[in-house]
């Protein structure tokens, strides 16, 4: 059910990139077609990126799409390779996610009993919103990482 809900997640964000594309580009046509701004527009441009990076984290891990030094690695039988993604899983990835999480948890807790907004005239007002993407970022990742983990350890005693 993890596995689904992260790649469920990481399809859908994938549609903001399209987003930001046409986003961009309407930005630049009225700027310099049109002489004008819309700072809200140029917001949501940032915000989706936040989005995309942010909820895109445990999908491109799931899709072992993340960067790895293949020197060593490549050259590994599939036990070594296990245990090597194991050890990552339990010793760097999941403690990671844990100080992520709980260090965001005053950050967004404190943007969101101000219910923060942007600082500039007409920008968008969800900054508070934004930023909760950090903790929940944090959940999918140790979550994705909780199952790899069960996934190679399996492995690892068959």
């Amino acid at each position: 059910m993890i596995d689904r809900i992260i790649d469920w997640t990481g399809r859908a964000v994938a549609w903001l990139t399209f987003a930001m594309i046409v986003a961009t580009c309407v930005v630049v046509v009225l700027r310099y077609g049109f002489d004008t701004s819309a700072i809200m527009l140029q917001e949501s441009v940032i915000y989706m990126h936040g989005m995309v990076f942010m909820l895109g984290l445990a999908y491109t891990a799931q899709h072992d799409g993340h960067v790895r030094v293949d020197v060593l690695y490549g050259r590994m039988s599939v036990r070594a390779r296990g245990i090597v993604n194991l050890v990552g899983h339990l010793v760097l990835t999941l403690p990671l996610c844990l100080v992520i999480f709980f260090t965001s948890l005053d950050y967004v807790a404190s943007s969101w009993s101000v219910l923060e907004g942007s600082q500039e005239v007409g920008g968008v007002p969800l900054v508070f919103a934004l930023k909760t993407l950090i903790p929940v970022a944090a959940v999918m990742l140790a979550a994705h990482a909780a199952v790899q983990s069960v996934r190679e350890f399996r492995t690892l005693l068959s």
